[in-house]
């Protein structure tokens, strides 16, 4: 059902792969838009080593929400902060494109979990989480992705 990668001597294994979306920060989760157009956005994301799931956050509402509730694929796509080889230039950089099947989480145990861990991936000031749970919780919609095939490989930018 899913392709190989096309420039398999560049392929990364499943272990370097999962240690790259465990540190990423962000990267790009598409979705299928209104009218079929695709629907790529910079996001905030948690990968959860128990389950093998990655979470996502945003508002109850919106273009990302109409598109999950229209179809459940999606994909998503982040990257490493690479690193440099002495004396070049270039940039070697590991991405990872996971596809799967996204959906709404509606546990509020389960939001707070993935609310914590998002927060923690960018702050260690518990008054600020404490505060945020309080304050937004209920504004907060938190997304599932279920992953159903993930590549990774390393490029370099010369």
């Amino acid at each position: 059902m899913f392709r190989k990668m096309r420039r398999f001597k560049q392929q990364i294994t499943d272990e370097q792969c999962i240690e790259v979306l465990k540190n990423a920060k962000r990267g790009v989760l598409s979705l299928i838009g209104e009218d079929g157009y695709p629907y790529g956005l910079p996001i905030d994301q948690w990968y959860c080593e128990e389950d093998g799931k990655i979470y996502f956050h945003g508002a109850k509402e919106g273009h990302k929400i109409d598109a999950i509730k229209a179809c459940d694929k999606a994909s998503f796509c982040t990257w490493d902060e690479g690193y440099r080889k002495d004396g070049d230039w270039a940039l070697n950089i590991n991405s990872v494109i996971v596809f799967g099947r996204i959906k709404l989480v509606e546990d509020e145990d389960t939001a707070i979990k993935i609310c914590t861990h998002l927060t923690k991936k960018f702050t260690d000031d518990e008054e600020y989480l404490q505060k945020e749970l309080k304050n937004a919780l209920t504004r907060v919609q938190c997304l599932e992705l279920i992953p159903e095939h993930m590549t990774g490989k390393l490029v370099n930018e010369s």
